[in-house]
């Protein structure tokens, strides 16, 4: 009957799915714009990607544009990846441009899906897998028994690099550091914690904080500023797509070396 073979489908592959995913080349943490364009570019160029989200919808704080006016700022130097993504821009003021933040939040998944990415919804990464002193993987469990406090033991997914792109709240680089008593590549070998806007030295700063912040764990977008004690920037999104670029960049250089 097809009520049975419509479950039979689903389940059957997405269990293929998940299975696929359990060994990886880089496990992504987090949904944000950042981590998707980082997806894209270490898809597209031949490792095997997965990025873990807890909400329902990736795509962390774009898809709100400000104050949920649905529009997005990006800058003349992240211009090129707007053009490689296919998203629909004007130009605004000298050096800034402005589009639709649905439109581009969109297009930043599907091209990352297309490239060969696989994006997990509803997961979230509770801690990661540590070994000799290196990040080989992440925790994962259902958003929903977190959130409900469930005592339901998580899976295990192994991955050569993690990303951290959890936004403000860097938990992977919290996590590593509080329960491996390890100091992070920062000045004060901890989670610094982000500090208050500034546009220019934001933007600045969360490419140039965009690195391997430990053994086997990378840092990128939001995270990275607050990781590295780096400004805010508000709702300008070109250093987040330069920090996705950046990261996937050094990860494939480590790789594929």
């Amino acid at each position: 009957m097809i009520e049975r073979n419509v479950s039979k489908g689903i389940i059957s592959t997405y269990f293929d799915k998940l299975e696929r995913n359990l060994d990886l080349d880089v496990a992504i943490v987090g949904g944000g714009p950042s981590g998707i364009v980082a997806a894209y570019y270490l898809a597209k160029a031949g490792l095997k990607v997965a990025q873990f989200d807890r909400k329902l919808s990736p795509g962390g704080g774009m898809w709100g544009g400000a104050m949920m006016f649905n529009q997005i700022v990006v800058q003349e130097e992240a211009l090129h990846i707007i053009q490689e993504f296919d998203i629909n821009y004007q130009a605004y003021d000298k050096g800034l441009y402005v589009m639709d933040s649905v439109e581009s939040t969109a297009a930043l998944l599907y091209k990352a899906v297309h490239a060969g990415a696989t994006i997990f919804n509803c997961y979230s990464v509770e801690d990661v897998i540590f070994k000799n002193n290196v990040v080989n993987g992440v925790v994962v469990n259902w958003t929903p028994v977190l959130r409900e406090g469930m005592h339901v033991d998580p899976l295990n997914i192994l991955a050569k690099c993690v990303v951290d792109g959890t936004g403000h709240d860097s938990e992977m680089c919290c996590t590593v550091a509080r329960k491996n008593g390890i100091k992070l590549a920062t000045e004060t070998g901890q989670v610094i914690g982000e500090r208050s806007l500034d546009v220019i030295n934001g933007e600045a700063e969360v490419v140039n904080g965009t690195k391997e912040i430990y053994p086997g764990l990378y840092v990128c977008g939001m995270a990275a500023s607050a990781v590295s004690g780096t400004p805010r920037m508000g709702p300008i999104f070109g250093g987040m797509l330069l920090s996705g670029k950046k990261v996937a960049n050094l990860i494939i250089a480590k790789l594929k070396a």
